[in-house]
């Protein structure tokens, strides 16, 4: 189970963008990518197949999984997450500070 899915507000804790927020679009291996967060600028070919036009295209680079941590709405701070198994044999993530349940 990994500390961070597609979907979870995450904060950055390391690098270029240290501090900024946002949502986790996808997960690759290791590595995050954050909404609006690491953009990049690239040089693109034009694709007439699939009717892409050329030129310089602004999108979001991928960040490695250790700079980021699961944004915690209640303290308003980057936390840190671990596992718990539940009662009914549900593995869930929780906070460390607090062992609350990430909200599913």
């Amino acid at each position: 189970m990994n500390r961070l899915r597609k979907g979870d507000q995450v904060v950055v804790i390391a690098g270029k963008n240290k501090g900024q927020r946002g949502e986790v679009t996808r997960v690759v291996g290791g590595r995050v990518y954050v909404a609006n967060v690491n953009m990049v600028k690239r040089h693109t070919k034009p694709n007439p197949q699939a009717n892409q036009p050329g030129g310089i295209v602004e999108r979001e680079a991928s960040i490695h999984a250790s700079n980021v941590m699961l944004f915690n709405t209640a303290t308003a701070k980057g936390e840190r997450v671990g596992h718990k198994n539940l009662e009914d044999g549900r593995k869930v993530r929780v906070y460390r500070s607090s062992g609350e349940v990430v909200d599913l």
